[in-house]
């Protein structure tokens, strides 16, 4: 696949907010995707360099809502339960909690980063949004992929939709993406944006001439649910564990507005949307509106979450 420069990936981005058939942008936000390389343990690293990053999107580009890898604060393949222990902090509290939410104050910004989070004794793999005004949700990854299994506990604050001024937004971690119910309840409380901070892996028989599978199912989650959906991936490798990249910003008609990234360069990706279109162009035709033509009779409006639907 032939990856376009960062430049090239912005100029395609922006012409998508001229394709609104009257003009209108109600609800325009410019949107970045950090795709960088965390190192494991290295903490106060971390989010140095995430910050930077933040500065570059937000203080340089203009970009409102920013979205940061999985486990941005810590790296991702710990050796020990105590390890990732150590690296965890509390929301809204630990360091990186604290530098995010001043880089929002600051640059008037939000914030959607993966961290790992810890509560007691119990600890996270979780996603933290913030805004100007500081703390704004929290969900915690669902479905624990691999070796997460041994150090993390499965999410329980489900998919939350969290209404903020620039529209509402919502976040699934990595694995839960091959989930279709993950975007669909988020679709169903009326997100208009999914963020996704991920570590992406290698998938086995992936044809090296196609798009990474992640970036499949970002397109046909999109294009399924009528949402937007902004994926941050991280770079290199860790511990013998390669990640791939690729990051990616897809529009609510399920093709791609900004990246994908590279397999293997820390770079950011952006695009300017119009979350309104998320809701305003949901009817596919005359008949048909995806959420809209769900069978109820044949399987629950919630799929049994007790999260309360939304308008959409």
């Amino acid at each position: 696949m032939r990856h376009l420069t960062g430049l090239t990936k912005y100029k395609k981005a922006e012409k998508t907010v001229s394709s609104n058939n009257k003009g209108r942008q109600e609800a325009l936000v410019r949107v970045a995707c950090i795709q960088m390389e965390p190192r494991i343990g290295d903490v106060q690293g971390n989010i140095e360099k995430s910050i930077a990053k933040i500065e570059e999107a937000a203080g340089v580009q203009g970009a409102r809502l920013i979205v940061l890898p999985e486990l941005t604060n810590s790296g991702y393949v710990f050796k020990s339960r105590e390890e990732a222990f150590a690296c965890a902090e509390v929301v809204g509290s630990g360091p990186a909690s604290i530098a995010w939410m001043k880089l929002c104050r600051d640059y008037n910004c939000w914030i959607v980063a993966g961290m790992a989070e810890r509560e007691g004794d119990r600890l996270f793999n979780a996603a933290v949004c913030f805004g100007p005004n500081g703390h704004v949700g929290t969900f915690r990854k669902i479905h624990l992929w691999n070796q997460e299994n041994l150090f993390f506990e499965p999410g329980n604050l489900g998919f939350p939709v969290w209404h903020t001024p620039l529209g509402r937004l919502a976040c699934c971690i990595c694995y839960d993406l091959w989930f279709p119910e993950s975007l669909r309840i988020a679709a169903l409380q009326g997100a208009d944006i999914v963020c996704i901070p991920t570590n992406w892996v290698p998938i086995p028989g992936q044809d090296p001439n196609r798009e990474t599978m992640a970036n499949i199912l970002c397109m046909a989650a999109a294009h399924s649910n009528s949402v937007f959906i902004a994926a941050a991936d991280r770079v290199g490798t860790e511990r013998g564990q390669p990640f791939i990249g690729q990051s990616l910003i897809v529009s609510y008609t399920g093709w791609p507005i900004g990246g994908p990234a590279s397999f293997d360069q820390e770079e950011i990706v952006y695009a300017d949307l119009n979350l309104a279109d998320a809701r305003r162009k949901r009817n596919w035709n005359e008949y048909n509106q995806p959420l809209r033509d769900r069978r109820h009779d044949v399987y629950d409006k919630m799929l049994g979450s007790q999260s309360p639907p939304g308008w959409h």
